[in-house]
This record gives C-alpha cells, sequence and structure tokens, in this order.
C-alpha cells in the first residue's frame, strides 16, 4: 500500500485558493481511503438544498426516527452524484462498508439508510450524493502542484460543527488563516 508519499487515510484536504475546479473550490474534503491504487474521499462541507427527509421520500424509506429529518444532504464530489454514501460513527456492520478505522466508516448500501430511518442508527451520520475520487498517482500530483493542504482528519468538525464552520476548523488545526493564504505557491 506505498503511495510514494504518504498515505493520507483519515486525513482533510484542504483546498487552496487558487483550486480552479469549481466543485472542490473552498472545500474540505475527507480522504477515506488512500492506496497506490487511488483515494476516495467525501466533500464535508457542501451542502445540498435537500434535506434527508426528502432524500428518504425519493428512496421510498421511512424516516421515523427523531433528529434526522432536517440534517442537510451534502455534495459529497462529482463522481457518480446518482448515489448515496453514508459517512458515519461508529463503524458497524453493514452490507457495503469501508471501514477507515475503528471509529469511522463510510458505507453505501441501503441497509444503513433503513436502520438510520427506523432505529437512528449510527446516530452521527453525514449523508452525501457523489464523491471525489482520484487515480493511481493523481492526488499526489495535485499536491505536488500546491492544489491541497493536508491535516488528519477530527471527527468532532465532521459530526459537531456546522457545515460553514468545518473549512475554517479545519485550518486552525494547522494554525493557518484561510483568509491570509495566498493564490500563488511556490516552491522554496
Amino acid at each position: 500500500m506505498d503511495t510514494g508519499s504518504a498515505n493520507l487515510t483519515h486525513h482533510f484536504l484542504i483546498a487552496m485558493p487558487n483550486m480552479a475546479d469549481p466543485h472542490f473550490a473552498r472545500t474540505l474534503t475527507y480522504i477515506a481511503e488512500h492506496s497506490d491504487q487511488g483515494a476516495l474521499g467525501l466533500i464535508i462541507n457542501r451542502p445540498l438544498d435537500m434535506t434527508l427527509e426528502t432524500l428518504f421520500e425519493r428512496v421510498e424509506l421511512p424516516l421515523e426516527a427523531d433528529g434526522f429529518a432536517g440534517q442537510p444532504v451534502y455534495f459529497g464530489g462529482p463522481v457518480q452524484t446518482d448515489r448515496g454514501f453514508v459517512l458515519h460513527r461508529p463503524a458497524g456492520d453493514w452490507h457495503s462498508t469501508l471501514r477507515v478505522n475503528d471509529d469511522i466508516a463510510l458505507t453505501s448500501s441501503r441497509d444503513i439508510l433503513q436502520s438510520i430511518g427506523s432505529s437512528g442508527e449510527p446516530q452521527e451520520v453525514l449523508i452525501s450524493l457523489g464523491y471525489a475520487g482520484w487515480t493511481a498517482g493523481q492526488l499526489e500530483d495535485e499536491l505536488a502542484q500546491n492544489a491541497w493542504l493536508t491535516v488528519p482528519a477530527d471527527l468532532g468538525i465532521i459530526f459537531d460543527l456546522p457545515p460553514e464552520e468545518r473549512l475554517v476548523a479545519a485550518m486552525q488545526k494547522l494554525g493557518v488563516d484561510f483568509a491570509k493564504l495566498s493564490e500563488v505557491a511556490g516552491h522554496a
């Protein structure tokens, strides 16, 4: 699983101010998997104009558990935007789950939505449509071009903060003020 550089599984990618791709400008992306085959993540600070209540209606599942109906659905990235992905803790045991570590997992199977709707488990979820994906070496190339800053992920940022505060909180973990970042990057 040598990526030729640091493994960024369970890290945040912070889009630099010069990010030209509108899908990723001013985003905070959680990396759920990074290997020599590529990387997979979810943008965690871009809510869509859709709530979980609306999503559950569209997929024809009951949402009986309290506290979920008004939660936003997120734009997770430009890949497979018609498919849902659930970032959650605890990791649990679902049909199609990528266990990031003992605390957090990414699930794309319907059974987790059924559980959320009926029993409210898992309680801490971020549900997105689409994901961000990189082919082998692509993320490393973007990092070399100064497109991203990286920082170890903090589950409190994902699950405890509103989306508009997540990017700033991740930047603060680096001791950097986003407003002071230059759009021009260089190499020493």
